[in-house]
This record gives structure tokens, C-alpha cells and sequence, in this order.
């Protein structure tokens, strides 16, 4: 019998609750919820990714999930070589998904080899708030190949760009706050309280 595996890669600049009540849900759902911070072809200006993986490791650390863990070795700035690193940890046979806020539904499409990555994956789609699923969007997906699961949960409405741009500290785990003020990321934000 093959395992579910949700791959869940992300920017992760920094983590926020938003990602933590995501990989709670993934971890109802899934046998094995591998999360890894990566570069994003799309957003310039990263923090190092270093810091983004440290603060990812504690945000899941903060998590009683034992199905949830932090796997560095699939960070790629391409999906599918994440995903082809991910087979060849848990093997091909498994059931793979791939996780992904509304907000790339559109871009998924310029993705590397996006038609070879969609065939090989179903797409677990988070709503993000200012990003309605649109059905033609999906009917795109679904003419390069795209099966998805569209995912009925209200994650909190934060983002990591509010956070770099407000430094408003109730989005983000007490874990990762600590991590930021130690190593001074985020330094031209205002801070909210």
C-alpha cells in the first residue's frame, strides 16, 4: 500500500501561523507531511536561506506532529527536482501531492517542466485571502494535465509579506520572533504590538 506524502516547499520568509495551521491540516490528512524552505525563482530579495530553514525547523519543532518534519535535502528552486529527491527518498510508488496556496495557481504554469511536475503530482490547493479561485484558472491546470484537491480550511489571514512590511509580531510562533530578534532579520520593518 503506498503512503500519502504532501510536499510542502516554501519561502518561508520568515514562517508564520498561517503556515503552522497548514501543516497542522496536512497532518490530518497525510501519512507523511515533508516541508522544506527553498528559493523562489518569482520573489527577489530573500532572506538567506539558512535563516528561512532554521525558522521553518522551528516552527515545525513547536508542532506535536510526528507525521510533520523539516527535510532541507528537497530544497530546490525547481518543484520537480524537489519532487524527484523526494522519490528517491520514499520511492516512486508512493501517492505524492503537492502543496500550494491560491496566489499560484496562475504562476504554476511557468514553472519549470510545469506539465512533467502536474503529471506526476495532485496539486493541494490552499485559499488565501485576496486570491479567489477562479474555475477557468483550474481548467487551465486541468488542459496541462493538473489534478488537484482544493482544500476546504480557513488558514489564518497573515502573510509573511505583512510581517516584513509591518513586523507585527502576532503572526508569527513565539519560537521564530526569538529567532529574528537573535540574528537581526527583518531590521527595516516597523514593529506592531
Amino acid at each position: 500500500m503506498s503512503l500519502t506524502i504532501a510536499l510542502f516547499g516554501t519561502s518561508a520568509d520568515p514562517p508564520t501561523a498561517a503556515h503552522q495551521t497548514i501543516l497542522q491540516w496536512l497532518a490530518t490528512h497525510y501519512d507523511q507531511v515533508a516541508v522544506w524552505a527553498s528559493d523562489n525563482p518569482f520573489k527577489p530579495n530573500q532572506s538567506p536561506l539558512a535563516d528561512r530553514l532554521a525558522m521553518l525547523e522551528l516552527l515545525v519543532q513547536g508542532l506535536p506532529l510526528a507525521n510533520v518534519q523539516v527535510w532541507p535535502e528537497l530544497s530546490d528552486r525547481r518543484s520537480l527536482i524537489s519532487l524527484q529527491r523526494a522519490k528517491t527518498l520514499w520511492g516512486q510508488d508512493q501517492d505524492y501531492s503537492l502543496v500550494i496556496g491560491s496566489d499560484l495557481i496562475r504562476q504554476i504554469q511557468k514553472w519549470y517542466q510545469a506539465p512533467n511536475l502536474l503529471a506526476q503530482v495532485t496539486l493541494v490547493i490552499f485559499p488565501r485571502p485576496g486570491y479567489e479561485i477562479q474555475f477557468q484558472d483550474l481548467d487551465s491546470l486541468t488542459a496541462i494535465g493538473a489534478r488537484y484537491r482544493l482544500v476546504d480550511a480557513e488558514a489564518p489571514a497573515v502573510s509573511s509579506s505583512h510581517y516584513r512590511e509591518t513586523k507585527d509580531q502576532t503572526v508569527i510562533p513565539p519560537l521564530v520572533t526569538d529567532y529574528i530578534h537573535q540574528h537581526q532579520l527583518y531590521q527595516g520593518c516597523r514593529e506592531v504590538t
